[in-house]
């Protein structure tokens, strides 16, 4: 009995959780089957720019400390006290060109020059001796070179009257005597005035010997004064008044303010980049080095950057330096700035002086026709291009050469081509993408290539 009432409660159990899976089942079956969408294909939002052809200017910085073209030194060419200081011989100070800036004891080298003068002027007494003792040698030679005819005469008539034994032998003997005592005569004044022109000689190199000695005291005299030869800047100064100065001490250093001058290290590469490819070097390679910066054709900027000051000087590229530096492959490139004092303007550009870190910015000829492209839109050597069924293509690219914020494509990409400056991620090759045109980037792009801007 007690098995036939658990056998019923659990057909009542069973019953109507079996006629729900049948109903469950029925509905599966004759339900109608779901509509089939098909899958949409994804899309990527991109910023793009369009490749321009610019006139690249390239460029390249460096940076080196400002230093005087020529630097003077103040040597002593003479020994003595000084005994004037112009006042502003002090350091710092600036002088201009002509201005006596010390004088030595000059005492010694005006003695000096009168006894030069002196001497030259016993030298040139002695000469016109001479000269009048030759002129009256010559007048008396005349004479007696007459009455050596005379006597001559009267030798040859003695002679022949005497061979008629008309004279004696001793008178012919006396005139004879008197004959040879004029020819010995006249041999002696011929003699003297063959001497003169040594004697002459003589004198004419003593007083050349004076008269050189006599230049040597005026130009010790000069020496005495301390000039200076351009517009300086003192930088130096070793010397007090009434000190003694020996032959060959630095007094004084000074700077020349016309001409500064800055050795801006400059990496070869980029250095290289400046010159445009297969420049050919003609033959001349001395001659080309001596107008290098008309060969070259580098147009020059040099900035101070400090915390409260941006100024900048226009500049000259002169020339480059001999050596290379090993450990940073860098070059020196020696670039001039005229009258660095001159253009100061007070609160906005100082004197561009001595010491002073600057930078240098370098930059070579006009190159029509370059492409260029942003450098974050390279992706190695790849660029993300936007062809015409607005898909991105995975292109690669060849670098001519780099520079601050943008690249020089070689090859790879033509103007007017659609490239990606933004990051799609992922980037696949092939993907729809929709472009939005970036003109803020494409405005800085073509800026900077042309030469404005900021470069490193």
């Amino acid at each position: 009995m007690k098995r036939f009432l658990a056998m019923r409660r659990l057909w009542f159990f069973l019953v109507p959780v079996i006629v729900g899976v049948l109903v469950f089942a029925i509905a599966l079956k004759t339900r109608p089957s779901p509509e089939q969408r098909q899958a949409k294909e994804l899309t990527a939002s991109v910023r793009v720019i369009e490749v321009p052809r610019v006139t690249l200017i390239p460029r390249a910085i460096g940076y080196g400390n400002v230093k005087p073209a020529r630097i003077w030194q103040a040597v002593a060419e003479v020994a003595g006290k000084v005994v004037e200081i112009h006042p502003q011989l002090k350091k710092g100070a600036i002088v201009a060109k002509g201005t006596v800036l010390l004088r030595i004891d000059p005492t010694d080298y005006h003695l000096g020059i009168a006894q030069a003068e002196a001497d030259i002027r016993a030298i040139n007494a002695q000469i016109a001796e001479l000269n009048g003792s030759e002129k009256n040698t010559q007048a008396s030679l005349k004479i007696e070179e007459r009455s050596l005819d005379l006597i001559k005469g009267d030798f040859e008539r003695k002679r022949k009257l005497h061979k008629q034994g008309t004279v004696s032998q001793a008178a012919v003997d006396q005139e004879e005597r008197n004959f040879l005592k004029g020819r010995q005569s006249v041999q002696s004044l011929r003699n003297t005035l063959n001497l003169i022109p040594a004697e002459r000689d003589v004198l004419n190199a003593q007083q050349a010997q004076h008269q050189a000695r006599l230049e040597s005291a005026r130009l010790d005299l000069a020496r005495t004064e301390i000039i200076a030869p351009f517009d300086a800047r003192i930088a130096e100064v070793n010397v007090e008044a009434t000190q003694y100065t020996g032959l060959g001490k630095v007094l004084a250093v000074a700077d020349d303010i016309a001409v500064a001058e800055v050795t801006a290290q400059i990496p070869i590469g980029r250095l290289i980049n400046l010159i445009p490819p297969h420049t050919a070097m003609p033959d001349d390679t001395a001659g080309v080095m001596s107008r290098l910066p008309d060969f070259l054709g580098f147009e020059a900027l040099v900035r101070l950057r400090a915390s409260s000051i941006d100024a900048q000087w226009p500049a000259r590229f002169t020339r480059i330096n001999d050596t290379i530096d090993p450990e940073t492959r860098t070059a020196g490139v020696i670039i001039a700035v005229d009258d660095p004092y001159g253009q100061a303007r007070p609160g906005t550009r100082p004197p561009l002086t001595k010491n002073m870190f600057v930078e240098v910015e370098l930059k070579g000829r006009p190159r029509p026709g370059q492409i260029v492209i942003p450098r974050t839109s390279l992706h190695g050597s790849n660029v993300y291009v936007v062809n015409s069924e607005n898909r991105l293509e995975i292109r690669p690219v060849e670098v001519a050469f780099p520079q601050t914020n943008f690249a020089v494509i070689k090859s790879g990409l033509k103007g007017g081509e659609m490239i990606v400056v933004s990051d799609p991620i992922p980037a696949i090759a092939g993907m729809l993408v929709v472009a939005t045109q970036d003109d803020d980037v494409s405005v800085k792009l073509i800026k900077e290539a042309e030469g404005e801007g900021g470069v490193r």
